[in-house]
């Protein structure tokens, strides 16, 4: 007895018999090969000198009388700033300016005793020249130096994080290559990067400020620009 001939499918497909039809339908593919990756955190950093200061000082008297009180701030204000401009000092601006009451509390009681105000002005200096202007300042009437922080030119900050970016980059593949290197594996190629500025703003190393004395000394220290950068890298 002849056998009817079997009707050829497709590789991949199958045939089932429903109630007399014919039903085709897909075999699953077969499953892609798993990647295998490494990921490596690597790390630089680059140090820059700190050329310029950004220096916040100002203005503080007591008096009796508002009046007066304003009046002397303004006299001194003026005189600091006459100094600050002959000095060629750059984003100067005002950053605070008050007059309050000035009380005392005897027994209980609150007694008003004078006023008390203040301006306060920031600016940005060379870092070599930032002592000898102090001393002109505090000379001219100024009263409080709030504070003093170090840092670079905005061009030469990104050239340090570009150059930290770079090692960084360079010790996470160091580091695949030497894990790989121990497990007789070879790296394939870089399936994703990531990019993290550790220090964004610079830090101050080495930073000292005296107190208001003649010829002042001020040492502005390093900046330690830093980056960080992960790989995942297909073996």
């Amino acid at each position: 007895m002849k056998h009817p001939l079997r009707p050829f499918y497709p590789l991949g497909l199958a045939a089932v018999l429903l109630g007399g039809a014919v039903v085709i339908a897909e075999r699953p593919a077969m499953s892609q090969e798993v990647q295998r990756t490494l990921t490596v955190t690597g790390r630089g950093t680059e140090t820059l000198a700190a050329t310029l200061a950004q220096v916040s000082l100002g203005v503080e008297v007591q008096g009796r009388t508002a009046q007066e009180v304003q009046q002397e701030v303004a006299q001194r204000a003026n005189a600091v700033l006459a100094v600050l401009r002959g000095r060629e000092v750059t984003q100067l601006q005002t950053t605070g300016l008050s007059l309050a009451p000035d009380y005392q509390y005897t027994n209980n009681r609150r007694i008003l005793v004078g006023y008390i105000g203040r301006n306060t002005v920031s600016f940005r200096v060379a870092s070599d020249r930032v002592g000898p202007l102090l001393d002109a300042a505090v000379q001219a009437g100024a009263t409080t130096i709030d504070s003093i922080s170090f840092t670079a030119p905005e061009a030469t900050i990104a050239a340090a994080q570009r150059t930290a970016l770079q090692r960084a980059t360079q010790d996470a593949q160091s580091q695949a290559q030497a894990v790989l290197s121990a497990l007789n594996l070879q790296p394939r190629q870089v399936v994703s990067i990531q990019i993290n500025q550790a220090a964004p703003p610079p830090r101050p190393l080495a930073v000292r400020a005296a107190t208001m004395a003649d010829n002042t000394p001020v040492v502005s220290g390093e900046l330690q620009v830093e980056a960080s950068v992960t790989l995942q890298i297909s073996y």
